[in-house]
């Protein structure tokens, strides 16, 4: 279902911009007006997506076998850094 708005005093800069995007990219101003309504209230992007590692907090478990297997990295070469 779609609703229609009707929108007075809209500024001649909004006009301008409106129109040359719509021209640019071949769309009706319609399309162009409910995009920028889109960008502007934040709904474009649709839900917020997170790539971090907070799911991985508190997990850590202690493994003395990964401990060993890792402790060459701890290791300095001092003769690499002459």
């Amino acid at each position: 279902m779609s609703i229609q708005y009707t929108i007075r005093a809209v500024p001649e800069s909004i006009d301008t911009a409106i129109r040359q995007r719509a021209q640019a990219e071949g769309k009706s101003l319609n399309a162009i007006a409910v995009e920028a309504l889109k960008e502007g209230l934040a709904l474009a992007a649709g839900p917020q997506e997170f790539d971090d590692l907070d799911a991985l907090v508190g997990s850590w478990q202690d493994d003395p076998a990964f401990d060993k297997a890792v402790a060459d990295f701890e290791r300095v070469d001092e003769d690499a850094w002459k």
